[in-house]
């Protein structure tokens, strides 16, 4: 008696996540968190960018005031905002089938996130505090002083690039572009 054997396949399973996706709700309510801190710095920049014109447009006393307006804003709450969108986004990215740098799209808005909020961080917030002490300097030392204040002509390029980045990254969210990257798409 002659007994043949048939080969056995291995059984592969698949490769487990590293980070579990995330559920229903949960993805949900982090999309929302996303959204709104991605909303609270495009309004934000947009504020920044009304009063930077009213400065630029005003006489001296008048951009003082405004710049230390700017310096009340472009603080925390504007490195908070930045903080949590770039966060929240990853959140979402190693939770969701996307992923952090699977799709094209989602790898550009996550580089378009970590360069404006470097920026906000590194440039922006310095910048802003020193302008926002020479206003206050200039208020203090009275009338001659504040009239004398020049307000910062660079400062109108932030709230103008980061509006254009924030848009066009919502844009993309929306659009989905360009598709998978690499090796990865033809499969999952």
């Amino acid at each position: 008696m002659s007994t043949t054997t048939t080969p056995t396949m291995p059984t592969t399973r698949p490769a487990r996540r590293a980070v579990p996706r995330l559920g229903a709700r949960t993805r949900k309510a982090v999309l929302s968190v996303h959204l709104a801190a991605m909303g609270t710095w495009l309004g934000m920049d947009v504020v920044l960018g009304i009063l930077v014109a009213t400065a630029l447009r005003a006489d001296g006393p008048t951009s003082a005031v405004m710049a230390r307006a700017i310096g009340v804003f472009v603080g925390l709450p504007l490195v908070a905002a930045a903080v949590a969108t770039l966060v929240s986004g990853i959140v979402l990215g190693l939770g969701s089938k996307y992923g952090l740098l699977r799709y094209w799209w989602v790898g550009v808005k996550l580089v378009l996130t970590v360069v404006l909020t470097v920026l906000v961080i590194v440039v922006l917030v310095p910048s802003v505090a020193e302008l926002a002490a020479a206003a206050a300097a200039s208020q203090e030392a009275g009338g001659a002083g504040s009239a004398r204040f020049v307000f910062d002509r660079q400062l109108i390029y932030p709230p103008v690039v980061s509006t254009a980045a924030l848009l066009f990254a919502a844009a993309i969210s929306v659009i989905k572009p360009w598709g998978r990257r690499g090796r990865e798409r033809g499969g999952r």
